[in-house]
């Protein structure tokens, strides 16, 4: 199966989308075997997400649970999942940082 979306059409199952819920507004993928960095900001439901420093989704509201989620209460305390889709995916260098209200 190819999960590559380098010089694919935009669609919210892309790199950097919110699995089928928010599409990127512009496709900013490096081609596959190459490092790919990323900064998402989660606050109130809603998400902004940095590809290769290119913004490709500004503040947009996140509705609901994805399929990946263990409860459907997406106010409730639990665990970050990293998740890879259809294949090995290999991070380095993450960085959680609260937002303080």
């Amino acid at each position: 199966m190819d999960v590559d979306s380098y010089g694919k059409a935009l669609d919210p199952h892309n790199m950097g989308g919110l699995y089928s819920r928010v599409c990127p507004t512009v496709s900013a993928e490096k081609p596959a075997g190459q490092w790919q960095t990323m900064e998402m900001t989660l606050c109130d439901r809603h998400v902004t997400v940095v590809l290769n420093g290119v913004k490709i989704i500004d503040n947009q509201p996140a509705y609901g649970p994805t399929g990946g989620a263990i409860i459907s209460d997406v106010f409730a305390k639990g665990p970050i999942y990293l998740q890879g889709d259809h294949g090995t995916v290999n991070y380095r260098n993450i960085v959680l940082t609260p937002i303080i209200k």
